[in-house]
C-alpha cells in the first residue's frame, strides 16, 4: 500500500502530540480488500437503493451519501455496488482499536473508524508524534489491510482538521507555529462543524475562508451566528479549542437505523423493520448494562430531509416491550408525514443512559385494582408487563446461537423488511 507523509519541521513546546486516526472509505476499503477484484475500481456499498459509503474511486466520479442507486449508476457507469457486511466491519474496527490501545492507553473513540489519541508523553520511549503516527498507519495496513490517514495538531480539532486535509491515505502534521498558515486559506466547510447552512449564511456576508472570519472581532460573529455559535467559531479560527481528550466518558445514546429505498412501503413493512431495529438497540444497552430513558425516532423522506421524533419516559428502563411501545406510537403519530412524504429511512435511538445498578419497576395500577393478580386478565393497554426474564432468555439465545438465532414473526413474513442495510451508530468509548 502507498504511504503518502507530509512532513514538517519540528516546532518549540507546545508540542503537536494529539492524534485523529480516520480509516478511508471504511465499508468500500473493506470490500476492496476482501475482493482483489474490487481494488482500483469505483466501488460502492448500498442497499434498500440507497449508497451508504463509496471508495475514492467512485467519489471521484460524484458518488456521494445518501444518493439513490440509480442516480449512482447514471453517474459511474461502471460502478461495482456490494451488499454490506457488517459483522466484518465490526471485526475490523475492533482489529483497529486494538492498535490504537496498543499504541496508547489515552484513545478517545468518535465513531466505528475513527478515534484521537493523545500520545504527548510518549516521546522518549516512542519516538515523535509523527513517527509514531507513520507506525500506526503501516500497522493498520499489516494486520488489518485497511488505508488510515492520521492527523497531528496541538488540539483534537486541529488534528481533525489535519487529517481530513491529507486524505486518502496520508499524514499531516500541523506544528504550532504553523497553525494560521494551515487554517486560513481552508473554505470554511472544510472546517469540522461547520454545516452547509452556516457556510451558506456566512458566504452571503462574502465570508468563504476561515482566514476571512479570524480577521472579524468576536461580537460580530456572535451577531451573525448567535452567542453560542459565534464564540466557538472565533475559537475555532484562532486555534483556541480544548487541547484534551474527552475520556471515560460514558456514550450518550445507543441507536440504529434502515436504509429502506424509494417506496411506497406498507406500513407493515415499515412497523417490522422498526421493530427490528428496537430488537437490535435493546439487546446493545442490555449488554452495555444501561437502562434509557428516551425513545427518539429518526425518519428520512424522499427529499433526503429528515425528522425526529422523541418521547421520555417516566423511568428508565431496559425492557424491549416497553421501549418498542413507545416507539411504534411515535411511527404512528409521525404516520401522517410518512404518508404525505415518502419514506426511504428510519431509524431509532436510546439516549437518557444510566447505569442499570438500580432500576425502578413500575406498579400496574390496573392491576392493583383487579386484585394484582400476575396471571389475572385485563389491565388492557395500561398494564406494565415484566418482561426482565424474557428479555434475558433472547439475549441468552443469541449470545449462544448469534443474533439472528431468534426473530420477530412479523420480519419473516414481511421479509423486505430486511433487505435494507441497517447501520449501527455504534460509537467506541
Amino acid at each position: 500500500m502507498c504511504e503518502r507523509v507530509f512532513v514538517s519541521i519540528p516546532s518549540a513546546e507546545p508540542r503537536a502530540s494529539i492524534l485523529h486516526a480516520d480509516l478511508d472509505s471504511f465499508y468500500a476499503s473493506v470490500a476492496q480488500r476482501d475482493d482483489p477484484a474490487l481494488r482500483g475500481r469505483p466501488v460502492a456499498v448500498g442497499g434498500g437503493g440507497v449508497i451508504l459509503a463509496a471508495s475514492y474511486e467512485a467519489k471521484r466520479a460524484g458518488i456521494s451519501t445518501p444518493m439513490p442507486g440509480h442516480r449512482a449508476r447514471a453517474l459511474c457507469p461502471g460502478l461495482v455496488i456490494v451488499r454490506p457486511d457488517f459483522p466484518t466491519y465490526t471485526a475490523a474496527s475492533r482489529a483497529v482499536f486494538a492498535i490504537f490501545r496498543e499504541t496508547t492507553p489515552l484513545v478517545q473513540g468518535v465513531s466505528v473508524d475513527e478515534a484521537f489519541l493523545d500520545v504527548g508523553g510518549l516521546g522518549r520511549i516512542d519516538g515523535s508524534p509523527v513517527d509514531i503516527a507513520a507506525r500506526l498507519r503501516r500497522r493498520v495496513a499489516h494486520e488489518v489491510g485497511l488505508p488510515i490517514t492520521v492527523g497531528v495538531a496541538r488540539t483534537p480539532f486541529l488534528a481533525k482538521t489535519a487529517s481530513q486535509a491529507a486524505k486518502p491515505d496520508g499524514l499531516l502534521e500541523v506544528p504550532p507555529d504553523g497553525e494560521r498558515a494551515f487554517l486560513h486559506p481552508l473554505p470554511l466547510r472544510r472546517l469540522w462543524g461547520v454545516g452547509e447552512a452556516t457556510a451558506g449564511r456566512l458566504g452571503s456576508f462574502g465570508l468563504e475562508t476561515v482566514g476571512d472570519l479570524a480577521a472579524l472581532p468576536e461580537d460580530v460573529l456572535v451577531g451573525l451566528l448567535g452567542r453560542a455559535g459565534g464564540r466557538h467559531l472565533y475559537a475555532v479560527v484562532h486555534g483556541r479549542t480544548s487541547t484534551t481528550l474527552s475520556l471515560g466518558h460514558r456514550r450518550s445514546s445507543i441507536g440504529a437505523q434502515r436504509a429502506l429505498g424509494r417506496g411506497p412501503h406498507r406500513p407493515e413493512h415499515v412497523h417490522a423493520a422498526l421493530l427490528g431495529l428496537v430488537d437490535r438497540v435493546t439487546r446493545r444497552l442490555r449488554e452495555a448494562e444501561q437502562l434509557a430513558g428516551t425513545v427518539v425516532l429518526r425518519l428520512r423522506f424522499d427529499d433526503y430531509t429528515a425528522v425526529t421524533r422523541s418521547h421520555s419516559l417516566a423511568h428508565p428502563t431496559a425492557s424491549t416491550a416497553r421501549l418498542a411501545d413507545t416507539a411504534v406510537s411515535l411511527l404512528r403519530q409521525a404516520r401522517p408525514l410518512v404518508r404525505a412524504r415518502g419514506i426511504t429511512l428510519v431509524g431509532v435511538a436510546l439516549g437518557g443512559l444510566v447505569a442499570d445498578r438500580v432500576e425502578q419497576p413500575e406498579l400496574s395500577f390496573a392491576e392493583v385494582a383487579a386484585g394484582g393478580g400476575a396471571g389475572r386478565a385485563g389491565g388492557g393497554a395500561a398494564r406494565v408487563r415484566d418482561t426482565r426474564e424474557l428479555d434475558a432468555a433472547v439475549d441468552a439465545l443469541g449470545h449462544r446461537y448469534g443474533g439472528h438465532a431468534l426473530t420477530r414473526a412479523s420480519l419473516l413474513r414481511d421479509r423486505d423488511a430486511l433487505a435494507g442495510p441497517s447501520l449501527d451508530e455504534a460509537v467506541e468509548g
